[in-house]
């Protein structure tokens, strides 16, 4: 053994080691973040005579404050820890001296007696060859400190902002005090314990004379944290991710830098848009919010917020864009869609009345967002305007287990319980997913039904896994309906944050008690999902998914458009669909009596009957909906409400009339938006309205229904294939 220790140490073994550093950049080229090394560690050699001395003292007095004093190995402190383990019948204390745990950190060994037993040896071994100094520098630039940092130098400049050079009294405390348990007490995990760990080492420093009681009290009121000014830490949690992926098939081992999907210049716009969000609904209980947005064909990460601060000292770190939660009438559109793969058309009527369903945990009975039951309801419109009680049924048509499947191929992979835990509520989001989950899943719609993983870096090849969620028809005619503004007008009115100048599909969520506000928007080009909500579950008040999550949602897609052109949702006419006539009470063929609205159907499946529901002097509902008859016929407000889908009386059909302006409005260009962006939608309702419709402005015939807006009086006319017609009058001035 003697001639063991004395033998020369192994050739390389306490030179300093390499400190390769690793760049993350953006997809342009800008870096994200910097100093760690291949292996996803961060990782600097400093010198020992370069450090600042309190740190040298700190180490020493929390880890082995008799270190001068022995040679690798502290015989008291052996004597006190095996008296310790033996009183309490288990290892308490491992009496480890600095030249055991840089024997450690050279040569790793289990941690058992017999690991002791090899620390021991290696640092007499040491000691036979290196000077205290010596170890004390190998030592301090190999101990970890908590989020990949090795070393004193990478912990300060992470943590700190700063250099190990020169490190106050109680930021070298703290540093010293990550030495015992650096994973679950550094600060950017739990500023808590990181607290009380510095507390505890300023106490032991007084306690050796090197530091007094009003070092010991300055300290309290020290910052634990400064946020990054000189090394570029931008995307925190989006690199975060990333780094702890690191290890995984994606891992590279040599690189130098990585190359990723994001977009620094958007990242920044949504962090600011996330920040102004929970500024305005602060008053309402609305604390953090998240965003994420997804490149639809390479299913790029193009953004990724997490939360409004990084550096919040209480969840800062929480990331929304991967923690689960429960997302509402979110998932609504993958029932909807699996639901026309099972022969259901945009046509279908399903039925919102008061229904109690029998389940195993008891008698369930859905209610809608507004308390109301909305009588016969077509599939379109049922998604469109979110009604609950529709797409329970639906979901009980299809049965739970058919229902979780459709959103397991649509990579949900957060509901891992059996369909009997989540029963027909599935329809309404009571299981937790999480935000990236909920935007891949509805870019897999974008995309024609065909799910694939998302891609954070684009210096990797990508991952070709891919599933069918649904059939491309079903997908594309999912997203004709959720881009549908006449469809939401009886769930949500005729003002909505969703109104854009090019076709986006839209969706909301929110969960029981307002806990969480979700929003989906997908364009042909990218897809854009934001949640608004407090980390810790209190609800919100009053805040829904469209009064929260909502104008996040449109500020980010506008946001968006500036960078990247938001394309065009899939006409439904591309996969064959078909456009046919309806009455758009009933859902068949229109009768000489009925209002009549076009619909897209995939061939074979249009209607063959004709609707029995109008007669020449009434309407004729089946037995279900009697209650809902005379509605139809006396409530006018009904007949605004639906869109005028339905009649105000059997020979009376509704008027076509336009409501989006309405006749005397003023409006003012919005100074500092981008022209493209200034623009008024134009609505229309009653008989003879659809996408046929003909606007004009000045006489001069639209693309599209909707205006940009120019300064000056302006008339407005629509006009129906029909006859119908109906003009307003508005004024546009300055701001």
């Amino acid at each position: 053994m003697v001639l063991w220790i004395s033998r020369p140490l192994p050739a390389g073994m306490a030179l300093p080691s390499p400190a390769p550093a690793l760049l993350i950049e953006d997809r342009h080229g800008i870096a994200l973040r910097s100093t760690r090394a291949a292996d996803g560690s961060r990782f600097q050699w400093l010198p020992l005579a370069e450090m600042d001395p309190d740190l040298l003292v700190a180490f020493v007095a929390l880890e082995d404050h008799r270190y001068f004093r022995h040679h690798g190995v502290d015989v008291r402190a052996v004597a006190r820890a095996f008296r310790d383990n033996v009183h309490a019948g288990r290892v308490v204390s491992g009496a480890s001296t600095i030249s055991m745990q840089t024997a450690r950190l050279l040569r790793p060994a289990p941690r058992s007696w017999v690991g002791k037993l090899h620390q021991a040896l290696w640092a007499l071994r040491l000691e036979r060859h290196l000077s205290k100094q010596q170890i004390l520098e190998q030592y301090l630039n190999r101990i970890p400190l908590g989020q990949g940092t090795i070393g004193v130098a990478a912990a300060a400049a992470l943590y700190f902002d700063g250099s190990a050079r020169d490190l106050s009294l109680g930021q070298a405390a703290l540093l010293a005090g990550l030495a015992h348990a650096p994973s679950a007490d550094n600060p950017l995990v739990s500023q808590q314990r990181t607290r009380e760990r510095r507390a505890a080492a300023m106490r032991r420093l007084q306690a050796l004379g090197h530091a007094t009681a009003a070092d010991v009290a300055a300290v309290r009121d020290e910052p634990l944290l400064a946020p990054p000014r000189s090394a570029p830490f931008f995307a925190p949690h989006f690199t975060t991710g990333l780094l702890l992926l690191a290890g995984g098939p994606h891992g590279p081992v040599d690189d130098a830098i990585w190359r990723t999907s994001l977009d620094l210049e958007l990242q920044h716009t949504l962090e600011a848009e996330v920040r102004h969000t929970v500024h305005l609904l602060r008053a309402r209980s609305a604390r953090h919010a998240a965003a994420v947005v997804l490149d639809n064909p390479t299913g790029d990460v193009l953004a990724w917020v997490g939360s409004p601060d990084f550096w919040e000292d209480a969840a800062g770190q929480v990331d929304m864009v991967t923690s689960a939660r429960q997302p509402g009438s979110a998932l609504k559109p993958f029932l909807y869609a699996l639901a026309l793969d099972r022969g259901e058309t945009a046509a279908s009527i399903l039925p919102d009345i008061g229904r109690t369903y029998e389940t195993p945990t008891g008698p369930y009975r859905p209610r809608n967002y507004d308390r109301l039951f909305h009588g016969p309801v077509r599939l379109r419109e049922a998604l469109g305007s979110s009604f609950n009680v529709p797409a329970v049924e639906l979901a009980s048509r299809l049965r739970p287990p058919s229902a979780l499947g459709v959103l397991h191929r649509a990579g949900f992979a957060s509901l891992r319980a059996d369909p009997e835990h989540y029963g027909l509520g599935i329809a309404l989001g009571n299981g937790d997913v999480t935000l990236l989950e909920l935007a891949n899943g509805y870019r897999g719609l974008a995309n024609g039904g065909a799910w694939s993983p998302v891609r954070r870096r684009i210096d990797v090849p990508p991952d070709d896994t891919a599933r069918r969620i649904v059939s491309a028809q079903s997908a594309v005619l999912v997203l004709d309906m959720l881009a549908d503004p006449t469809a939401r007008v009886p769930g949500f009115g005729l003002r909505t944050p969703f109104e854009f100048p090019f076709p986006v599909a839209v969706k909301t969520g929110t969960s029981r008690h307002f806990t969480d506000n979700w929003a989906v928007a997908v364009t042909g080009r990218f897809t854009i999902a934001v949640w608004v909500g407090n980390f810790g579950g209190q609800p919100m008040q009053g805040v829904s998914g469209v009064s929260g999550a909502g104008p996040l949602l449109q500020r980010a897609v506008l946001a968006t458009v500036r960078r990247y052109p938001p394309g065009r949702l899939p006409d439904p006419s591309s996969i064959g669909a078909i456009q046919a006539d309806i009455c758009p009470l009933s859902g068949r063929r229109p009768g000489a009596y009925c209002p009549r609205v076009a619909e897209w159907f995939v061939p074979g499946s249009v209607p063959a009957d004709t609707c029995r529901w109008h007669r020449a002097d009434r309407i004729v509902l089946p037995a279900e909906y009697t209650e809902w008859t005379d509605r139809y016929h006396t409530d006018p407000a009904w007949d605004a409400a639906r869109v005028a889908h339905v009649t105000a009386t059997a020979d009376a059909p509704a008027r076509f009339r336009i409501v989006a302006p309405m006749d005397g409005d003023r409006y003012t260009v919005p100074p500092g938006v981008d022209p493209r962006f200034a623009t008024l939608a134009l609505r229309v309702i009653g008989t003879g309205a659809g996408s046929t419709t003909r606007w004009y402005v000045d006489g001069v015939r639209l693309s599209a229904p909707r205006w940009r807006l120019q300064e000056g009086v302006h008339v407005v006319r629509a006009e129906a294939p029909v006859g119908h017609a109906d003009e307003v009058r508005i004024v546009v001035g300055r701001p």
